[in-house]
């Protein structure tokens, strides 16, 4: 049956959670723990489930202060950690019977004007603590995206909290609304607000490779794309999709690797062959020092104190 009441569609199965507005079709995983699915007209932006990331590939100058040994344990977070938990508001009233077999009393025509679900994330840090990610769509077809980190003491500083979305094939490039060039915490005094397109998804040619390829203080980037990886939808035209700030500024970088990927290669022809793309949305991101690579630590000022809560939002738009 036709959705004709100009809200969301909501399906509440076993394992999944859908939702629909219209050709946007969007499914959230219990047990993934995460977005599995966003697709618009046949054309799917989801690869991998986006989870928090707390790992930055190091530079040269964070290994030679010995970063990469004080902070390594956030390396594993970033690539393993246990969903902790899921909530789902719908319209502001937070349910407790969308689990099988209670979910057997929603009926496969249930709409809402917005729903919330929120993923709770369990680091494996010693000792181990939280972040959450919810996801908010309103019948507009906009997901608002709210990312928590709880701070814990006893934990050593962090590389950076954000969230790492992976995309099934190359984009073809971005166009964002921010500063030139590739800007950190303390290398952006020089860049200059605009707006700016990028052709491809380029890695900075460093002999090993390494950290490269962020932005700070973005108001928006538009990711397009014009492969697909099926058959299905081969021949549609290329397509966006298009990150916002919603509170403030956020910092982002867009390539064709994750940052253990980086941290894996040794040498450039280390590098596996680039298929996807990888995107990530960040709240906070530690600084690059860079005044020599033998030993000095970045300034204290540019430094992610994990004892403390970190939390940021922005908007996703197909």
């Amino acid at each position: 049956m036709a959705n004709t009441t100009n809200k969301l569609r909501v399906v509440f199965g076993d394992l999944n959670l859908g939702v629909y507005a219209g050709d946007l079709h969007i499914n959230f995983a219990y047990n993934v723990g995460g977005l599995t699915s966003l697709t618009r007209g046949g054309r799917e932006w989801i690869y991998r489930a986006p989870k928090p990331t707390f790992w930055r590939a190091t530079t040269d100058n964070d290994r030679g202060c010995g970063f990469n040994v004080k902070s390594g344990m956030w390396l594993s977070a970033d690539m393993f950690m246990k969903n902790a938990g899921v909530s789902i508001v719908r319209d502001g009233v937070k349910l407790d019977n969308f689990l099988p077999p209670m979910n057997n009393a929603y009926t496969n025509e249930e709409y809402a004007d917005e729903i919330a679900i929120t993923f709770t994330y369990e680091t494996i840090t010693v000792p181990s603590t939280t972040a959450d990610i919810t996801y908010t769509v309103t019948a507009d077809g906009n997901i608002r995206v709210d990312c928590v980190y709880h701070g814990k003491e006893g934990l050593p500083q962090l590389p950076a909290f954000g969230w790492r979305a992976v995309m099934p094939t190359k984009a073809t490039g971005f166009t964002y609304e921010g500063l030139s060039g590739e800007t950190y915490p303390d290398r952006k005094a020089g860049g200059v607000p605009g707006v700016y397109e990028v052709e491809g998804l380029p890695v900075t040619p460093y002999l090993v490779p390494q950290e490269c390829g962020m932005h700070m203080d973005t108001e928006w980037v538009r990711v397009t794309r014009d492969t697909v990886q099926s058959n299905i939808g081969r021949d549609l035209p290329a397509t966006s999709l298009t990150v916002s700030k919603a509170d403030a500024p956020f910092a982002f970088s867009c390539l064709p690797y994750t940052a253990e990927e980086l941290e894996n290669a040794g040498h450039r022809e280390e590098l596996p062959p680039a298929r996807r793309t990888v995107l990530c949305v960040y709240g906070a991101v530690r600084g690059v020092g860079g005044i020599d690579s033998w030993g000095t630590d970045v300034e204290a000022a540019y430094h992610i104190d994990s004892s403390k809560d970190i939390a940021f939002s922005f908007n996703l738009k197909l």
